[in-house]
């Protein structure tokens, strides 16, 4: 989508076109591609930049739309986030590498049994995710939006909203006025806007239930040195090269390291634990941090792992953490991304969420914008979109804490998990390739034309229904119905049967620790997707047409993810 230059500063009006409450990744990086196309932008936020920010860990598919991003609507500063040399050369050489997702099982006073150790490590030809340092690239992304013409209000809390058939309105606790055509929250948990409208959920609507501590630490020892395991137990890729998920009986302790690269010149690592507020209530007698070390001195490996370390900013810990919205679009407004609802860091759904969101926002919101037309059925998927993306979410991660005291049901659930990242990415792959081919935008707005909007896989009613038989299991155990041990053989047999599985990853075997697949896997993978797989995923090696519908079989093969 060819974008307008940035209006002069001297020809805005008072009133805006857009005003966005937030300016972290959603609000910038909104604000940009706005202001890119010369929509007149109001970034207002109550705190500034640099600034401590959580949520650092990218998946391979938040690279992809990123990059869509970056390409769809000309915004190429997005580009350096997609990589990791990206973030080093061109933001700051304070961000980390990130090559797997590594999960260990801990029990209590027990090291952890090497057999039951879990890596996933996406496969690309391009990207490499990383782990974003927050305050630096949240600030390089403001700075971009300001670059194409954004205003902006740093340190300007919001006292009210005023909300009208012809306009809308930001007020600030000074009295001072701002107005506009449309506003997007995206704030996050305390949003104006959300407390304005009463959106909130009840807390019963939402399945899982943590609470969360973190901080920054330094010091913190690499998972490989912590581990009293031989050789051959070791993963492809080390342990230090990824997010590292320790876990244990409806908890999970983070490490995302920084320092890990060629290059970085970053010594911190993130670290926090989330837990089951029901199961592990917070202790009154306890700060943060003595808290954070009680747990991690109940698993031997753990707590070696934190034995050097020391806090380097203020904990943060909150009470449960999960709250979703009755609804997220209206007439003018939309509540966005984290402003819209949060489940919890497991799977790094965060970001990957938020560029989904900003890419099925912006573009009905120019063509609104262009119309004078704010309907609020012009912008309905967009709420279908992140209620799916929140009920999904909810549902998997619940699964996963219920499934985290035995290990057959967690490596069924893993295996579920992971049964959605190859496919999910060799879609987003195939309409961005008829995309660049074409420079057709329908190509990408008939993406969003798929059965189960939020979900992993959305398109595959395949995937829908395994997905949904985890989410059986698990809830049966949760309610003492069905032993652990039970439902996970249960579910590894329905993961090893289910035709929506990709063959050659090694997921339908429950002994496959590490998925790691490679250029002759996948290409094994694909060949057998294109002649033996299910007809429902068969596009994910065809292709799309214009129309984002599946090719004929004789098109050209693509065997591999980019």
């Amino acid at each position: 989508m060819p974008g307008l230059p940035p209006r002069p500063r001297n020809d805005r009006p008072r009133a805006h076109d857009v005003i966005i409450l937030g300016s972290g990744i959603a609000g910038s990086t909104l604000g940009a591609i706005l202001a890119r196309q010369g929509v007149s932008v109001l970034l207002i936020d109550g705190g500034t930049h640099p600034r401590f920010a959580v949520g650092e860990s990218t998946t391979l598919y938040t690279l992809k739309v990123f990059r869509l991003l970056a390409r769809r609507y000309g915004v190429p500063e997005l580009e350096p986030l997609t990589s990791y040399e990206g973030c080093r050369d061109e933001i700051a050489p304070t961000c980390g590498t990130k090559r797997h997702f590594g999960f260990i099982r801990h029990e209590e006073g027990k090291e952890p049994d090497p057999s039951e150790f879990l890596q996933f490590s996406p496969p690309s030809k391009v990207l490499q995710t990383s782990h974003l340092f927050r305050q630096d690239t949240d600030a390089h992304l403001f700075h971009t939006a300001i670059r194409y013409g954004c205003d902006a209000l740093q340190a300007f809390p919001v006292a009210d909203v005023e909300l009208a058939d012809g306009h809308v309105a930001v007020v600030g606790g000074n009295g001072e006025r701002h107005e506009g055509r449309y506003l997007v929250d995206a704030s996050g948990f305390r949003s104006p806007l959300a407390a304005r409208l009463d959106l909130r959920s009840p807390p019963e609507a939402l399945k899982h239930h943590s609470r969360s501590l973190f901080t920054h630490m330094i010091g913190v020892r690499p998972t490989d040195e912590c581990l009293r395991v031989g050789p051959e137990d070791a993963p492809p890729i080390p342990w230090v090269e990824g997010t590292m998920h320790h876990l244990f009986d409806r908890g999970w302790f983070w490490s995302i390291p920084f320092n890990n690269a060629p290059g970085s010149r970053n010594p911190l690592i993130s670290v926090g634990l989330t837990l089951d507020e029901r199961l592990h209530p917070r202790s009154p007698d306890l700060s943060p941090e003595e808290e954070f070390r009680a747990f991690a001195a109940r698993f031997p490996a753990v707590e070696r792992l934190f034995a050097d370390a020391r806090t380097v900013r203020p904990w943060v810990s909150a009470g449960r953490i999960q709250y979703a919205s009755k609804r997220t679009v209206g007439h003018r407004w939309c509540l966005m991304s984290h402003a819209a609802g949060f489940i919890d860091p497991l799977f790094s759904r965060g970001l990957t969420n938020t560029g989904e969101v900003i890419n099925s926002l912006a573009w009905r919101l120019l063509a609104a914008l262009a119309d004078d037309d704010f309907d609020e059925q012009r912008f309905s998927y967009v709420d279908a979109l992140q209620q799916g993306l929140i009920r999904y979410n909810d549902e998997l991660v619940n699964c996963a804490f219920v499934s985290f005291a035995d290990h057959s049901l967690w490596n069924a659930v893993y295996r579920v998990w992971c049964a959605a990242e190859v496919p999910v990415n060799l879609r987003f792959d195939r309409f961005t390739e008829r995309f660049t081919r074409t420079g057709d935008d329908g190509v990408l707005r008939a993406m969003e034309e798929a059965p189960h909007p939020g979900l992993p896989v959305p398109g595959s009613d395949g995937y829908k229904a395994l997905f949904d038989e985890m989410v059986g299991e698990c809830e049966a155990v949760d309610r003492g119905e069905t032993p652990a041990a039970v439902a996970g053989a249960r579910l590894l047999d329905a993961v090893a049967s289910s035709p929506v599985v990709l063959d050659h990853l090694g997921l339908r075997d429950p002994a496959c620790r590490f998925v790691y697949p490679k250029p002759d896997d996948l290409r094994r993978m694909a060949h057998w997707l294109r002649h033996e797989g299910p007809g429902e995923l068969r596009y994910l090696t065809t292709g799309v047409d214009a129309h984002g519908r599946a090719l004929p079989p004789d098109h050209q093969e693509t065997p591999v993810p980019h």
